[in-house]
């Protein structure tokens, strides 16, 4: 048992990268069911009964352990923390921000606070500032991106080199041949999103995680928001966005992500997915995955 697994009660030190309303209970259950750490989503949550809803569905589909994301922007992170707290979630990743108001209320509540971060001047600070670990996620991976970065291949050994806390890789990995190279750069785990959406588990529509399994490896492109980009799968509309010739804001709609995520109209809304679609051929269940992460 490494730190990382020592930490979260876990089998093996797999994490669901949270992926906003993606992480379903069900998804979320099925990585810890498997020996994994599955997180819920908390970016899009504007009603704490919500959360609260959420764990107790993933309660009744297993009884190992499970945590979150804390995306720093949600103006309710005090009142998801106390629900979490409550609901005996004992680890969150903390992302899309500063973190240092965060990890102080998290380790309040007897929480462990896992930063995530692009840089090793990031990690250092959140270290500094009481993190129990770090997620240093490579430019490559899908979702939210800062204009600051190293891919992951460079950016887990210097974070590991820099910090004296557990580091967990993210960024590029969906097989067993990923899995294994975090390892080798140092980190004591890894995160995965992108991957685990091509799962049986995820309630993503099929014309979602068809799009990624037909992606290449160049299938992806990044959205300027203006504070962060977005790395997508490369579809017209995100071609649209890119350009200048599409509506941003219509793009990233709740109807849109709706829409395109979960009712299957890719032409609707943007699909985040990382740089490792152009290595994903299969939908597998989430267990049949975590194996051959885990066993090659």
């Amino acid at each position: 048992m490494n730190a990382m697994t020592e930490m979260l009660g876990c089998q093996h030190p797999i994490i669901l990268g949270a992926m906003g309303v993606i992480c379903n209970p069900e998804l979320v259950a099925a990585v810890s069911e498997a020996g994994g750490y599955g997180l819920l989503a908390t970016a899009f949550v504007q009603d704490v009964d919500v959360l609260r809803g959420q764990i107790q569905e993933t309660k009744k589909l297993t009884g190992n352990p499970f945590g979150a994301n804390i995306f720093a922007m949600n103006s309710l992170v005090p009142e998801l923390i106390d629900i979490l707290a409550e609901e005996g979630v004992n680890a969150v990743t903390v992302s899309g921000g500063s973190p240092k108001e965060i990890i102080p209320m998290l380790h309040e509540k007897k929480m462990k606070a896992i930063v995530v971060v692009p840089t090793a001047d990031v990690a250092r600070k959140a270290e500094a500032l009481g993190a129990d670990a770090i997620v240093a996620e490579g430019s490559e991976s899908g979702g939210m991106q800062g204009f600051k970065g190293a891919s992951t291949l460079v950016l887990v050994p210097a974070v590991a080199d820099l910090v004296k806390i557990p580091v967990i890789a993210a960024g590029g990995i969906g097989d067993s041949r990923g899995y294994k190279a975090a390892f080798a750069l140092g980190a004591q785990g890894v995160q995965i999103g992108t991957r685990f959406i091509a799962t049986k588990e995820c309630i993503a529509h099929n014309n979602y995680k068809d799009t990624i399994v037909e992606s290449q490896e160049t299938g992806t492109g990044l959205v300027d928001l203006g504070r962060f980009r977005i790395r997508a799968l490369q579809t017209k509309l995100v071609e649209g966005l890119i350009q200048g010739t599409e509506d941003t804001d219509k793009a990233f709609s709740g109807q849109a992500v709706e829409e395109s995520w979960l009712k299957g109209d890719i032409a609707a809304g943007v699909l985040p997915a990382g740089e490792v679609s152009g290595l994903i051929s299969s939908v597998p269940t989430v267990r049949e995955l975590i194996d051959e992460l885990v066993n090659g």
